[in-house]
């Protein structure tokens, strides 16, 4: 027989490691909370008309669509279907598609619930996303998004609580990290400036691969892209901006004093600035003009977060957008959002091992079971110790000694609980600790107590 198997790009998870990720949940959902953030759901599956043309024609092609329940051919030629246009079958035989990511979503949400939303709308979404891409190392067709955004607000406020938000998630799982931002505007302004304003993309695209392939590489696919070797020469003093943030925006000022908009960015970020200086951040918080995130999306400030001491991509980015709803119609709206990485949070916790013990919530204690009798008189006492919140087990069958405290050993319970006539008659409970084997007869409060 064939072993059964799941879908590539997808996993299991084992007890363990969703103690581990429900760790981080629980961790990012509780600074949220501190934060007024609220959480809100929405289904796995959207309709098609609310995901096409949102992420553009890639986007597009990695949309999982969902055939129509029932009969799928129906209202499709016998001609259509001998022309095998798998795009154009999709479009009749599918209304429905797994959701690509939390924002669109969340646009819509907003859109159809307006009049019972309060604005400013603080909500964050825990959920899986799903990509028809190819799966590889570090990349999942389903992964979860742990999203966190304001709408309806233009306050530069917000901004700087999200950095807040950031740094005390990183400081609760004892992660060094530096957070890292740019500004749009600064981006359009220097594009603007060099003379190149319609290649604000092809600019941003290059100079964010910085860190991966170096200056010269950088230079020469600015060149491939024709930028004149006059704008690539003014753009050299701009990427290679060195010194405190400070002394970044001050070169920046004078270098950019002609546009207008870059002059917009340059004071949004020292609003920033001024405000964080007021505050006690334990991470790093670094201006970096060669940070782009996806650009035809964001507006105003953009974040990246990246951690010291392990090498990997980014573990939370996020930045301002105008025009969330644009899309479904409702101008106007502007937000500003993160989203944390949580499964390459996973790995860095899992490389510089920094889940607390306690994270991993298994059984602290185990009763050895000796038979009808014993399981009869110790029910009621098991009962009372899991009210005082101690995580107990009673082997289900009274098999051999060995086998249970193999038992124990194999899921690392700490603590064996041995109860035979003796006990029973005495009213005690002889307590075995695993690691060291030292043995102690204790009363049923005394071993609560011990918890």
């Amino acid at each position: 027989m064939q072993k059964p198997s799941i879908p590539k790009g997808t996993r299991d998870f084992s007890p363990e490691e969703m103690a581990k990720r429900n760790y981080i949940f629980n961790t990012i959902r509780e600074v949220y909370h501190l934060y007024g953030f609220q959480q809100i759901e929405t289904p796995a599956m959207e309709n098609l008309s609310t995901l096409m043309g949102k992420y553009g024609e890639e986007g597009d092609k990695l949309l999982f669509k969902i055939l129509n329940s029932g009969n799928c051919f129906s209202g499709i030629t016998d001609e259509e279907l001998l022309e095998r246009n798998a795009v154009r079958f999709g479009v009749k035989a599918c209304e429905k598609g797994l959701r690509y990511d939390l924002t669109v979503p969340f646009a819509r949400y907003v859109v159809q619930h307006r009049n019972d939303i309060t604005f400013p709308f603080k909500r964050y979404q825990i959920q899986p996303v799903w990509r028809a891409d190819r799966p590889q190392k570090g990349r999942y067709r389903e992964f979860y998004q742990c999203d966190g955004d304001v709408v309806g607000s233009d306050s530069l406020v917000n901004e700087v609580e999200l950095i807040q938000i950031m740094d005390e998630v990183f400081r609760r799982f004892g992660i060094r990290v530096c957070i890292k931002m740019n500004n749009r505007k600064i981006l359009s302004g220097i594009a603007e400036i060099i003379g190149e304003a319609d290649k604000i993309v092809d600019i941003t695209v290059a100079i964010d691969k910085l860190d991966k392939i170096g200056l010269d590489n950088v230079n020469e696919e600015l060149r491939s892209k024709e930028l004149s070797e006059d704008a690539i020469a003014r753009l050299q003093p701009v990427i290679m901006l060195k010194g405190a943030n400070r002394e970044k925006l001050a070169v920046l000022k004078k270098e950019l004093a002609a546009s207008e908009i870059a002059m917009k960015g340059i004071a949004e970020m020292e609003f920033i600035l001024d405000r964080i200086d007021k505050l006690e951040l334990k991470a790093e918080l670094e201006l970096d003009l060669t940070l782009a995130r996806g650009l035809n999306y964001y507006t105003g400030a953009i974040f990246e977060v990246k951690a010291l001491d392990v090498q990997i991509g980014s573990i939370t980015g996020g930045g301002r957008y105008d025009n969330l709803t644009g899309v479904f119609g409702m101008d106007g709206v502007s937000g500003v959002g993160i989203s944390f990485g949580a499964d390459r949070i996973f790995d860095v916790l899992n490389q510089l091992e920094l889940y607390p013990a306690d994270s991993l919530k298994t059984t602290q204690l185990l009763f050895v079971n000796f038979g009808e009798k014993e399981e009869n008189y110790l029910l009621p006492l098991i009962s009372k110790v899991r009210a005082a919140g101690i995580r107990t087990e009673l082997y289900p069958e009274s098999a051999k000694m060995k086998k249970q405290m193999g038992y124990a050993d194999t899921k690392k319970i700490p603590f064996v609980a041995i109860v035979g006539e003796n006990e029973i008659n005495e009213g005690k409970i002889n307590l075995k600790n695993m690691l060291t084997g030292e043995q102690s007869l204790v009363t049923l409060e005394e071993l609560i107590e011990r918890f």
